[in-house]
């Protein structure tokens, strides 16, 4: 069976990554379902629609929408699937809710769509952990490469433009192409930022 239109998805996975491992134990970190960062957004696709063709094959992983497989409470109080839902652990997913996809070991972004990583503050006089609105350009695109931006480069990001993923056991900020608004020169201490609890999802 296929859709017109959307791309036939499941979790690659549970639904919701409630859970992470510290010294071989669990440690439950939400127990809400409104809660959107605990959703699983690593989907395996089952079926690709019949209405246009994309690089994305049948058997890939993809990096979708939050809200695809979330759960809410109705007006009732009652819990309710997301509008995506299809049946039983299958769910609906247009091109615009997927923002990678996996072929041969490797991560390619969709449309306008970029990953950067963070990196480490090192200025002694604040307490933040990395950089604002500075990272490491990790997964580009074809608008970026033709203007000069490759993964890998150093570049700076429009304020509150970055939308947090776990990829990989790496966190990484999800945006536009337009968002990203310069290109700097390393200066030869740059570290990349990876928090703790990330490596251990």
């Amino acid at each position: 069976m296929k859709s017109i239109y959307d791309f036939i998805i499941k979790p690659a996975g549970e639904r919701y990554n409630n859970e992470i491992k510290i010294n071989n134990k669990k440690l439950i970190l939400n127990t809400s379902i409104e809660n959107w960062k605990a959703i699983n957004r690593i989907a395996l696709v089952i079926e690709t629609p019949i209405a246009y063709s994309t690089k994305i094959r049948k058997g890939d992983l993809v990096v979708v929408h939050q809200n695809v497989f979330r759960k809410f409470y109705n007006m009732k109080g009652k819990q309710q699937n997301s509008r995506s839902w299809f049946k039983e652990n299958q769910y609906f997913c247009d091109i615009t809710q997927i923002y990678l996809y996996k072929q041969n070991n490797k991560w390619n972004t969709i449309s306008e769509r970029c990953f950067v990583k963070p990196i480490v503050d090192t200025n002694v006089l604040t307490l933040d952990k990395e950089k604002k609105l500075v990272g490491i350009l990790k997964y580009g695109n074809n608008s970026l490469k033709a203007a000069g931006i490759n993964p890998g480069d150093l570049i700076g990001f429009t304020p509150n433009s970055e939308w947090d993923f776990i990829i990989d056991n790496e966190r990484l900020y999800c945006m536009q192409s337009n968002d990203i608004v310069i290109k700097y020169e390393y200066e030869g201490n740059e570290v990349e930022y990876n928090p703790s609890w990330a490596k251990s999802s």
